[in-house]
Formats: C-alpha cells, structure tokens, sequence
C-alpha cells in the first residue's frame, strides 16, 4: 500500500476532453470546486476526510512510459498529444479543508486552480478519494456519538470492499472518532491503535472453554477481553470468564484492559446479566464490549435501554457506510480566466435547483457565537471580500431570501475554512497525523449544537451566501435565462 502513481485514475473523457483543449489551443486557468449536495444518511453534517492521498496523487501526477503506451494501444490519441503528457506535471494552486473539520453541503471541500486540462484530469481522483474517506468519516463521528463517550473499535475489514477500501476507510474511521481498528495494516502506515480479542475459533480449538480462556488470559494479561457466546453466554461464557479472572487473582496475576465481548443474542439483556455476575465476584472494573452487526441505531437503542455495554465494535455497517454506501460530491468548473487576468463567474443550471453550482473563486468563512463557541453558520463569499466581527452582519438563505439572521457586531467570530495546499504546483501544507485529525474532528464535533447532531430530522446548518456573491449568481441566472427564451 505504499504511494501509487494513480494518474490513470481517471475517467477516460477527461482525457479525450484534455486532448480536445489541446488541439483547440484553449488552455486558460480556470476554477473547480469539488463539494457536495448532500449530508450522509439524512443527517445533519459530515466530516471532511482523504486530504492526505489526495496530497500525495498531485505529488506523483506523472504520466509513466507504461501510461503512454497503453493510452497509444487505445487508438483515440495523436502523438502530438501524448508527447505533452510526457513532461505532464500539476503546475496550480489547490485549496482545501482541512482532514476532521466538520462540512455541509454546497461549499467547496477542495477547489483547484489550475490551467484547464490539469484541473479536468483531476477531476474523478480526487472525487473518488475525498468520496470514499468523507463517508466513512461520517459515519464514524455518528457512531460515536451515540456510544455517548464509550469507545468504538473499527473492526470491518474483512467485510469491506477490497484492501484500499478497508485501510483507507478504517483511517477515515478513526479520524470520525474511532478510537483504533483491527487492521494492522491501517496501523502501520498511519500510526493509529490496533485493537482486538480473538475469534470463536480459539475457543473451539481447545478441549473445553475453560481451557481456551485460560490460555489466553495468561498469554495476554494486559489485554485479555474474552469472546463468551462461542457456546451459552450465561450459563457457560461468563462463568468461565469470572473462573479464569479469580484464578488470575488470586495468583497475583494483575489483569489490565480485561473484561468480556457479546457478539450475538439480546445484547441489552445479557449485558445486564452479565455486569450483574461480574460485579457479584468482585470484577467491578471488567468492561463489556459488544460487537453483532451494530451501527449508531442500535447502539443509541441499547443505550436508552441502559444496556451494560461500555465498548463496541462496529464493522460491517460502519466501513460500508451501509445506510448510505455514497457521499455524492461533485466537481464543477466555478470561473475561467480572462486576458486581463481576472477570473469570469461560471454557473452551471439545472432542472433541480439544488444542482445550480455557486460561481465564481470563492472561499467560506465559519461564524461562531462568541460566547459559546457554537457555530451559527457557514458564508460562502468570493476570495476578495473582507469582513469584520465588530460589524453588523446580515445572512440570509440563499433559497429562501426572506430567511435573515442579524448578527450583532462583537458577538460573532470569523475563521476561514479553505487553507493552501498547493501554490503554483508545489505543496505547502503538511498533515496532520491521523491521531492529530481525530482530536481535531473532536473539537469540531464539540461546537455542533446537539440538534445538528441528532439523526431523526437533525436541524439544517445555515450554508449562506455573501450579497456580493448572491448578486454575482443572480445577475447570471437572470442573463441565462433571457438568453434560453431568445432560442
């Protein structure tokens, strides 16, 4: 898994487009963003995640002897084309959110600005990455959230789709707010937590259970959580367990991190029970975690039924983002540049209002309440509008206009979201770790307010647009349309 060169990571009309603006000698910078409609599982917000593999793609975007000649054997490219992607390197600025921010839809993630045909030839990697990593992210801090403190173990590899999905989605997981996965290699490349037990398997490679937890609590005594429902949970699993855990003690033998695991049958239930007859033989501090198919549904369900359960393990729903299996972001072109140098608002219509893109080279500010540190919106302006907190400031839904919020002068902060990442091809931002982003995306989830995060019709984050920019779209809407009812 180490860094690829993914520059065939792509669709293959973005070639046959570069190679039209190379024959029609139309090659002006111009601007993407890369965004997204709409919030995962109909909540309330997601998480930006993949920054970093969307880094080291624009690092190695070289075209190889083996990519020429395969793109040769497809018999749809001239040679005067192919020789310029020989010395094919990305030469723009890139401007990105950074990996654990809290996002929502309709602002630009990332937003590349770059000679046409490199920012069209990046268009499907980055979508593909930033996609993927996002989603899963998502799901992860939702997950979270509803274990209400307790830790969530990503253990979903083995039902993911394919490696890159499992190692980079696991990453992503722990960036969501997991606090270390099953997959060693997720662990190595990232320097995140491995965690785990054992399978049902151990247990029945012994002669008895007894003998299976018995092995495993003295090779593993700083970690020795064990798998209790490979037979009866009740009558044999938890009674086993309390028998290996006395035995341990009264050996001198300290156990740490230990406790049980339930992987099937009424998880509320028996983890009452089973807490009951732990606590009954002294073993206050065993924790119980539970795995079986959960996502964050189930696991607010069990905790409203105050299920004994103080860790989890969530595979399956979690690396698939199984509710909702895509994060629909989308890259479009937002403005092209002059003669004069200045960059000309693009706006692409649509049928569905919701697919109308904002125009122009824009940036988004963040306002928080200054008291409490709570956000109260997101303003998406173009790069050259300047604010200031001391002033009034009037935001309004770009939908819906007669939706107005005063925000008194003093009482709001202002951060910018989009940092550089890229300036004239070279990179100038260094990532976090995988560690770091996940404190990050904590602190982020922490100035929600609790009804953007709930998961039953969640309270919808304002995305507003500056007057300046709102006046920009408008103007263009309304030129468009005069020209279509010319036609």
């Amino acid at each position: 898994m180490s860094t690829m060169n993914l520059t065939l990571l792509t669709d293959f009309y973005e070639l046959t487009m570069m190679q039209g603006y190379f024959k029609t000698g139309k090659n002006p910078r111009v601007v993407f963003d890369a965004f997204y409609r709409k919030n995962p599982d109909d909540g309330g917000y997601a998480i930006c995640a993949g920054l970093q593999q969307v880094i080291d793609y624009v690092k190695n975007l070289t075209f190889t002897y083996e990519d020429i000649e395969y793109l040769r054997s497809t018999n749809t490219f001239d040679e005067d084309f192919l020789d310029y992607l020989r010395s094919f390197h990305f030469t723009g600025d890139i401007y990105a959110i950074p990996e654990g921010t809290v996002i929502f839809p309709r602002e630009p993630i990332v937003k590349v600005i770059a000679p046409i045909m490199e920012a069209q030839l990046m268009e499907t990697a980055i979508l593909n990455i930033v996609n993927h990593q996002s989603l899963i992210a998502t799901k992860a801090a939702r997950v979270c959230y509803a274990a209400k403190g307790d830790g969530i173990m990503e253990f979903g590899l083995r039902r993911a789709q394919g490696p890159d999905a499992g190692t980079y989605g696991a990453r992503a997981a722990v960036i969501g707010g997991c606090i270390g996965t099953s997959n060693v290699l997720t662990g190595q490349l990232f320097d995140v937590p491995v965690l785990g037990t054992h399978a049902h398997s151990w247990i029945m490679s012994f002669p008895d259970e007894y003998s299976a937890f018995k092995a495993y609590a003295e090779l593993y005594p700083d970690n020795c959580v064990l798998l209790v429902d490979t037979y009866d949970t009740l009558r044999s699993g938890v009674p086993n367990a309390i028998r290996v855990f006395t035995e341990m003690r009264e050996a001198g033998k300290k156990l740490t991190r230990y406790g049980i695991r339930l992987d099937s049958g009424d998880l509320s239930y028996m983890s009452k029970k089973a807490r009951k007859m732990l606590d009954e033989a002294g073993f206050t501090d065993a924790s119980i975690a539970a795995s079986s198919d959960l996502d964050e549904y189930l696991i607010q369900s069990l905790k409203n039924q105050n299920a004994a359960i103080n860790s989890w393990g969530v595979g399956t729903n979690l690396i698939t983002s199984k509710n909702t299996p895509a994060f629909g972001g989308v890259y479009k072109l937002a403005a092209v540049e002059n003669e004069e140098g200045e960059f000309v608002p693009k706006i692409k219509l649509s049928e569905n209002t919701e697919k109308v893109t904002n125009p122009g080279n824009k940036t988004i500010y963040r306002l928080y309440d200054k008291e409490n540190g709570k956000m109260r919106a997101d303003l998406i302006c173009l790069v050259d509008e300047e604010y200031d907190e001391s002033k009034d400031l009037v935001i309004f839904d770009p939908r819906e206009t007669w939706k107005k919020t005063k925000l008194k002068g003093g009482t709001y902060t202002m951060r910018e979201l989009l940092e550089p990442i890229f300036l004239s091809g070279k990179c100038v931002y260094e990532s976090p770790t995988v560690m770091e982003m996940r404190d990050i995306c904590t602190r982020e989830k922490d100035t929600l307010w609790d009804e953007t995060k709930r998961f039953v019709n969640p309270h919808e984050m304002y995305v507003d647009l500056s007057d300046k920019l709102f006046k920009i779209k408008s103007d263009l809407l309304e030129e468009l349309s005069a020209q279509a009812m010319e036609m």
